[in-house]
């Protein structure tokens, strides 16, 4: 059982070492670079190459079942739902096989309209209080299922 962190722009990667820590698992913080490396023995800092997706794709080749995956991304996160990781997006929504093509399809969608007209841009609301703790309660909850899950054997 491992933990992904898409870390470029996660608001919750404190949060996310203290569930993992609690968890005893190994712990992968993913980026292009400029996170302080975490002093914690289960954090495994990963810089990769900058390039498109080259974070993503590290990420993809290693997920699967048994893991939990956070993530922005949603083609990382359709990725990871088919190899069989769980996965989270850092206000605590959860990525399922039962979701991910609605959600795809909203993402492509929603970029389609912002090509379509430049002055629809600009994001959604801002990172709150209830996210950090959604994240924190989903995340616990995924971890429970994931350790199951490896205990399992799948």
């Amino acid at each position: 059982m491992a933990l992904y962190i898409d870390a470029d722009a996660c608001p919750v990667k404190a949060e996310a070492e203290k569930v993992a820590t609690r968890h005893r698992a190994r712990m992968y913080l993913v980026s292009n670079g400029g996170l302080r490396p975490s002093q914690n023995p289960l954090v495994d800092t990963v810089i990769v190459p900058d390039g498109p997706d080259v974070a993503d794709m590290w990420i993809a080749e290693r997920a699967g079942r048994g893991d939990v995956v956070v993530t922005t991304d949603i083609p990382l996160a359709a990725k990871c739902v088919e190899a069989g990781a769980r996965v989270l997006k850092p206000n605590g929504e959860a990525l399922t096989q039962a979701n991910i093509g609605n959600v795809l399809a909203t993402r492509d969608l929603m970029a389609d309209l912002r090509a379509a007209d430049p002055f629809r841009q600009g994001g959604g609301r801002a990172f709150s209080r209830a996210d950090r703790s959604n994240f924190l309660n989903a995340l616990e909850t995924e971890m429970r299922r994931a350790a199951q899950e490896a205990l399992n054997g799948g």
